[in-house]
């Protein structure tokens, strides 16, 4: 059901099938099945994975696979109630995405536009290339990194302009690109087109013979790499962190919301919301620093 009728991805079916697995396991020792569960033996497994250590957030996820589980079997008539009704989610704390400043995010695209100038020709060049344009791309349409890497060698033929994105659900949409990503994007493809290997490859960002686009792992350790030599703390750098800059520099700077959500593939406006909380809180925390009635309060309360 998950993949025919919802289009749930790869990585979504395999989550699903672990939690829904582990939960089953449960219920065979308790001497239990999913045709027998109740509403106490859901709360008892929410309590074990506590007692583990498990997370708030983890917890959700799995009461979330749980409670699609059970609607599923109610829908096809395989029991005739729904024993996660009643059961209230982990309150969780609301994380605010990490998020990089418009300086350290122009420190980044400078050192890597550096590298491609002072790279050796050939290979060292081409990744020099590549990861620029990797990340131009990214920072100028905030695009998952999993539809980044599989980006279609024929993605630009019609408009070099725009990108046609096929996100979660099978939901298309379309994501402008500004000068600079299509400029390092057509600096890339020149050197792909020079390499007999990679000229003829399906994907837009390829790695190795050509066959492979490039892993997300390995776009990650490239972005590490360059935080390095960007002097910038690598844990702070990662492609859904660049993501994340990508939709709150736009709402900083006056974007509306209901633009960002459709730039990110969002299919509910709650989700792209948060980036309006780290706003706030940036605005909070220059309010305590600067201001100076701020200043006096936090003295005298020390």
């Amino acid at each position: 059901m998950l993949m025919a009728e919802r289009g749930a991805a790869a990585h979504t079916i395999d989550a699903y099938t672990r939690d829904i697995s582990d939960f089953l396991a449960f219920l065979a020792a308790k001497k239990s099945s999913a045709a027998k569960a109740s509403a106490d033996n859901v709360r008892a497994y929410l309590e074990s994975l506590a007692g583990k250590g498990l997370a708030p957030t983890s917890r959700a996820r799995k009461l979330s696979a749980i409670r699609q589980f059970f609607r599923f079997l109610l829908g096809e008539g395989l029991r005739a109630d729904d024993p996660t009704s009643a059961i209230d989610s982990p309150k969780l704390g609301r994380p605010l995405p990490k998020i990089l400043s418009l300086s350290e995010v122009e420190t980044l695209i400078e050192t890597a536009k550096l590298a491609c100038d002072t790279s050796a020709e050939g290979a060292p060049r081409r990744r020099a290339l590549r990861l620029y344009a990797l990340l131009e791309t990214l920072y100028a349409s905030g695009l998952r990194v999993s539809e980044l890497i599989a980006l279609p060698r024929n993605v630009l033929a019609a408009d070099d302009r725009v990108l046609t994105i096929t996100g979660k659900g099978g939901r298309e949409r379309l994501v402008p690109l500004n000068e600079a990503a299509r400029g390092a994007l057509a600096a890339h493809l020149v050197l792909l087109e020079d390499d007999e290997g990679l000229a003829a490859s399906l994907w837009l960002f390829p790695t190795g013979d050509g066959g492979q686009h490039i892993t997300r792992q390995r776009l990650g350790q490239e972005l590490k790499g360059l935080a390095l030599a960007a002097n910038l703390d690598p844990a702070r750098v990662s492609p859904h962190v660049l993501r994340h800059a990508f939709a709150s520099h736009l709402l900083e700077r006056g974007a509306d919301l209901r633009t960002v959500q459709q730039l990110l593939g969002h299919a509910d406006i709650s989700t792209t919301q948060i980036y309006t909380h780290v706003i706030e809180e940036r605005l909070r925390r220059l309010v305590e620093q600067h201001h100076p009635l701020a200043q006096a309060h936090l003295t005298k309360r020390r």
